[in-house]
């Protein structure tokens, strides 16, 4: 399970983990009579019958154990390949920016008014500015937002992070993780967004003649408008490998995806399905983000014209990652969801922290705050489909906190799907809008949808 506790405050999560359990698995026919053979490369990818994380252990003939993770192959039966992701990504052994020791979060919660908070920030900006301490007005927006979450937010964390002690699951003293770091990809080009933009200029798909959904089978390899026209799916219970532009993407069972642009959603369109939940985790526009060109951006009313009202079924439950910025809370709250016909109905907030437990920055840091903000809220439409689609369904907490170790990969958000399980009901069709990786059971959308999924981001464990 990726909840390693739940506690009234909220979640303590395991990312990793999630990744893990989703399935990676492939299945490779090559057969070797009379023994069990480990095979290095993938060349097809047959439907296996477990979606299982962790193959069972076999033994062969020669009295060798072969655990999971190797490809393995037994007279008859088909070999399995499973992939893990890197743990190294998730070795936040350390804050990035320590806390002074009587702000840490094993002290309890310093009452902090916003007078303290103010002066405090108020020095460290006039150390950076080097000019009179004058805020403009977001400073002061998110210093009053901080304000009144601040307490939730550090109470709700330490109880989360004292049952994650107990548990086993953080450790006061972390060590050194058991991996392979010199073998850590530092620079993955997958050229996906290019590739988007590249697509433009293909040559238009007459709908008549083309299938809405190209569906993997055992092929490798596929043409690039087959993933660029339409909506890709693995239907299967096994992980499959597709190459593109000469790089392997890893596809985890039962999941579908659309690569694209906002200027060619209408594939996920022509896909037909109405959706009881909706991720939404925009490209905000913001000043690092210009400067870094680390992603392309979208302006408020680009982001207005994501057509959620065309792909949302009845009481469609609606989350969306909102960077700190006050400007773009408002703007969710009060402009994009009235736009959309969603009622907003909770602020949750993702807690970032060290495996030790602690925020990856000081709680009241005002160049980076540990944690981020989700607005929850449910299309208004129908009544009576309404009230069927949520009867037997818990309503939302107005507060509730998603407490994790983060990737280190940049925009590598923790997983939804367990912590909503309690407010929708099973096996409802999920959408992620935005996405950098795919999920079993969702529908992902992005022009970077396989970003997170490129193989050099995984590996085969070996055996002890």
């Amino acid at each position: 399970m990726s909840v390693v506790r739940r506690l009234p405050a909220g979640w303590l999560v395991d990312h990793l983990s999630f990744i893990n359990q989703c399935g990676y698995e492939i299945c490779d026919s090559f057969a070797h009579p009379g023994g069990v053979t480990r095979n290095t490369s993938v060349t097809s990818t047959e439907d296996c019958h477990s979606t299982s994380t962790f193959a069972a252990t076999l033994s062969s003939s020669d009295g060798r154990t072969y655990g999971p993770g190797n490809a393995i192959e037994a007279e008859g039966k088909a070999a399995k390949m499973r992939y893990v992701f890197r743990e190294e990504f998730f070795d936040i052994s350390k804050p990035h920016i320590a806390a002074a020791p009587e702000e840490q979060l094993c002290q309890g919660c310093p009452e902090v008014s916003l007078t303290e908070i103010f002066f405090c920030c108020c020095l460290v900006i006039l150390q950076k500015r080097k000019r009179k301490c004058v805020f403009n007005q977001g400073e002061l927006d998110a210093l009053e937002y901080h304000s009144k979450v601040r307490k939730l937010i550090w109470e709700g964390t330490l109880h989360l992070v004292q049952e994650g002690l107990k548990s086993g699951f953080l450790h006061h003293s972390t060590g050194k993780l058991n991996c392979r770091k010199n073998n850590v990809p530092q620079h993955i080009v997958c050229g996906l967004a290019e590739l988007c933009e590249m697509a433009k200029q293909f040559p238009a798909v007459n709908e008549s003649d083309h299938q809405a959904v190209h569906m993997l089978e055992d092929e490798t390899s596929n043409p690039e408008q087959d993933l660029l026209s339409c909506v890709t799916e693995n239907s299967s219970n096994c992980a499959k490998i597709i190459v593109l532009m000469g790089q392997k993407y890893l596809v985890p069972p039962k999941s579908s995806f659309l690569l694209s642009d906002i200027s060619c959603l209408q594939p996920l369109l022509n896909y037909k399905k109405k959706y009881d939940v909706i991720v939404i985790d925009p490209p905000w526009e913001n000043k690092s983000v210009k400067r870094s060109n680390r992603y392309g951006h979208l302006s408020s009313w680009q982001i207005k014209k994501i057509p959620v009202p065309a792909l949302a079924a009845p009481n469609c439950l609606v989350v969306t990652w909102v960077t700190n910025r006050q400007k773009h809370l408002h703007f969710v709250k009060d402009e994009l969801y009235p736009h959309w016909s969603v009622k907003t109905l909770a602020e949750w907030h993702w807690v970032k922290i060290t495996r030790a437990g602690e925020f990856v920055f000081p709680l009241d840091s005002l160049h980076k705050k540990p944690y981020e903000v989700l607005v929850l809220g449910r299309v208004q439409g129908d009544v009576k489909a309404a009230l069927g689609k949520s009867e037997g369904v818990l309503p939302i907490p107005e507060h509730q906190l998603i407490v994790s170790i983060p990737c280190s990969l940049h925009s590598h958000k923790p997983p939804l799907a367990a912590v909503l399980a309690e407010f929708i009901k099973p096996d409802v069709e999920c959408l992620e809008l935005f996405a950098r990786n795919l999920q079993p059971g969702w529908t992902s959308w992005g022009n970077e949808v396989l970003k997170f999924q490129h193989i050099d981001y995984f590996t085969l464990p070996q055996n002890e």
